[in-house]
């Protein structure tokens, strides 16, 4: 746990540059047989940064989830260099296996500018996340059932402030307040912490539109996945520190989750907000 594990995400973000504008990337060896969304989109995040000039930062991103990725083979990256402007960047990024795209990514980059400021306020019922037990922890109980989730190296340290995992059996509100940081330190970069943040952003938002339906992401009956994914990075931050991910559901309808996120510092700023919709049937 805690730097080594952080140090192996910072190393699965690090792609290989094979040719100009293109990129290869690995999966970790685990046991599910899924890619995790925010890996695939952490490293196409990487690999449009590679492509960009020093001075601009990251500031939106689009991106659609089109095929399970395959663990077992290292994915391509793609880079299409949309637009290089004065103040904006884009980027389109295609993830390819088995010579067919199983993700698509178009993000922005823009260089900081001075003007009007306003956000919303961070919520303030929220206990400190030094208070609140560590995944490991709440989870112990279950640690059995969970197998290899339980026990394997977490680079991300998530601590859930609204629910404990007995309450999961039953009807819940749909929003959820969890703070994240990357657990251990992390280099300087900008870059590299908006990358880190798009990873853990994809590890807890779906789940929220499961909470008023008495069920977990780890249900063997729900099958969940990510359909599309979207950021705006506000303001900066570090994701060594702790970050506040206040994550809602509108609505699930049609075997689709919808939920938002607003991520803040720990002082008050609002980071990041995040978009996501999932695919969530019911197995029978």
């Amino acid at each position: 746990m805690g730097q080594p594990a952080v140090d192996d995400l910072i190393t699965l973000l690090d792609l290989e540059a094979i040719e100009v504008n293109i990129f290869r990337g690995n999966s970790p060896k685990v046991a599910r047989q899924r890619v995790f969304g925010g890996q695939v989109a952490g490293q196409a995040l990487v690999a449009a940064a590679r492509t960009v000039d020093p001075g601009f930062e990251v500031h939106s991103l689009h991106a659609y989830f089109l095929r399970p990725g395959d663990t077992t083979v290292p994915i391509l990256y793609e880079v299409d260099r949309i637009r290089d402007g004065r103040s904006f960047v884009t980027r389109r990024v295609v993830a390819i296996q088995h010579g067919k795209a199983i993700f698509n990514l178009s993000t922005s980059f823009h260089i900081p500018e001075e003007s009007f400021d306003h956000q919303d306020p961070m919520p303030t019922d929220v206990p400190d996340p030094e208070s609140l037990p560590t995944f490991q922890e709440r989870w112990k109980e279950w640690a059995e059932m969970m197998g290899d989730e339980y026990g394997r190296d977490r680079p991300i340290d998530t601590r859930n402030a609204d629910w404990e995992p007995v309450d999961r059996a039953r009807e819940l509100p749909p929003y959820q307040r969890v703070w994240l940081r990357a657990d251990g330190r992390l280099p300087d970069d900008p870059v590299l912490h908006a990358c880190i943040v798009t990873y853990a952003s994809d590890m807890t938002l779906l789940d929220t539109t499961l909470l008023p339906h008495g069920k977990g992401a780890m249900d063997e009956k729900v099958f969940m996945a990510s359909l599309d994914h979207a950021m705006w990075f506000h303001r900066p931050f570090r994701a060594d520190e702790w970050l506040l991910y206040a994550q809602h559901s509108p609505s699930a309808s049609h075997a689709r989750g919808f939920a938002q996120g607003s991520i803040f510092t720990r002082d008050g700023a609002l980071a990041v907000s995040v978009v996501q919709e999932g695919l969530i049937r019911v197995v029978r």
